[in-house]
């Protein structure tokens, strides 16, 4: 699914000077926080994963740029040739720009770090100086936006890309991906075996891997699948063993009857559209331009769960940053403070949380609702960048260490529109590391 935005034609601005001095920071900051430095703040452990370790820290952008309109809803996964670099851009809230760095590290399946020496993947210094960032132009919250592109690497395989500051200490984390196709892999929508709901809530992807033009030791065993939806590792499927092993055809065939390689189809994304901030966009209802930073209004919601399906052209979760008056996002989009509306005639067991590309895939503090006993609804705001947002509402999993559930809130269906991605991981012996040996994508219910 390709997602395209309408813009306008881009207006012409002189630059501003956003002024020094003592820097407004966060505005959702508490005002012990704000103000302070960023290298002033506690250090963080380092997690193997998506993270943003200060709330300075906004509007993280990791993708692969094409000639296509959208290049930010490509995901940051590239050929070992890497014609075209992942690109990894963000926003620095305050008007200081410190010195920041950027290493990779190479993980295994797992997503720790590897046994490898920085030498055996990469053939420059492993630490890279961020040079490519300007200051925001108008706008009533000021920031430094950072632009990056990955170098070329010499395995395939998961890399960890850590920005950090001169301390040492990170600030954003981002999995990217590295594959060479050595081996052919195939997927289909399956066919749901078991009761008519799951029928009608579930998609399945099946999937086949052809070795025949490369020799693997022991395929059945030493081949790992993971199957993603949406580009998502929060529910992905992990250890996939084959069904069936045709080793006189050299094929591995992953067809599950007990919904290892299925997941809920859930809804189309909510939606809506803050390119503008001198009118109201989609599912805006209401701007207070006099604020600062502005306050955004949305439209008042309620569960979807339930209901028929609705069908629409969305984003699959994902986000666009733009300023439909003087373009370039990047630089002249400003921030706003985005009011959250949920109704719900009583609460549901346990917190509530914006979810989508917005919280990493993750149930933010930040982004958790609260309950209006009175109003009988759920609210909450965030501080969020101009731009076309996909979201949904999500709670807490009832089992640990399982997805984050959406069907509460969105409800469930067989024919929503989503991308599905397979990822074929080796370790041939005698060595360290895990090469991705294959990548494929699929579009499920493509409008």
């Amino acid at each position: 699914m390709r997602f395209r935005l309408l813009s306008y034609p881009s207006l012409l601005l002189a630059a501003g000077c956003v002024p020094l001095g003592t820097p407004i920071t966060n505005p959702s900051l508490p005002a012990s926080q704000q103000g302070q430095p960023v290298a002033a703040r506690a250090a963080q452990p380092l997690r193997y994963y998506d993270y943003i370790y200060n709330p300075s820290v906004r509007s993280v952008q990791c993708y692969v740029p094409t000639t296509q309109v959208n290049d930010i809803l490509n995901p940051p996964i590239v050929p070992l040739s890497q014609e075209q670099p992942i690109t990894l851009e963000f926003d620095l809230l305050g008007n200081q720009a410190p010195r920041l760095t950027a290493k990779l590290i190479h993980c295994d399946l797992g997503w720790q770090p590897s046994q490898l020496i920085d030498t055996q993947f990469l053939n420059q210094i492993n630490e890279f100086t961020l040079t490519d960032y300007q200051i925001s132009v108008n706008t009533k919250v000021p920031y430094y936006h950072f632009r990056w592109q990955m170098p070329r690497v010499q395995l395939s395989g998961n890399y960890l890309v850590v920005v950090q500051n001169q301390a040492g200490q990170p600030l954003v984390s981002r999995r990217v991906l590295v594959y060479e196709n050595q081996v052919i892999a195939t997927l289909e929508q399956g066919v749901l075996a078991g009761g008519v709901d799951a029928r009608y809530a579930y998609q399945q992807v099946n999937f086949r891997i052809n070795y025949s033009a490369v020799e693997l030791v022991n395929p059945a065993v030493e081949v790992h699948a993971v199957l993603r939806q949406n580009f998502r590792w929060d529910n992905a499927r992990y250890n996939l063993r084959p069904t069936f092993v045709r080793d006189a055809e050299r094929v591995l065939e992953y067809q599950y009857f007990n919904y290892e390689n299925a997941f809920p189809g859930l809804s189309e994304y909510r939606y809506f559209d803050t390119r503008s901030l001198q009118a109201n966009g989609l599912g805006v209802g209401r701007l207070l331009r006099q604020a600062s930073p502005v306050q955004v209004d949305l439209v008042p919601e309620a569960s979807r769960n339930g209901l028929a399906y609705n069908a629409y052209v969305d984003a699959n979760g994902q986000r666009v940053f733009d300023n439909r008056e003087y373009g370039n996002g990047a630089v002249n989009g400003d921030y706003a403070q985005v009011s959250f509306t949920l109704n719900a005639p009583q609460p549901v067991a346990g917190p509530v949380y914006i979810f989508g590309t917005l919280s990493d895939w993750q149930l933010k503090d930040e982004l958790r609702l609260r309950y209006d006993s009175v109003q009988q609804r759920y609210v909450g705001q965030a501080l969020l960048k101009q731009g076309y947002y996909n979201y949904d509402y999500a709670v807490p999993p009832k089992t640990a260490g399982a997805p984050a559930d959406e069907i509460t809130f969105e409800g469930t269906h067989q024919e929503t529109e989503n991308q599905y991605d397979l990822l074929v991981y080796y370790r041939p012996p005698g060595t360290r590391a895990d090469l991705l040996i294959a990548y494929q994508s699929i579009d499920l219910n493509k409008r």
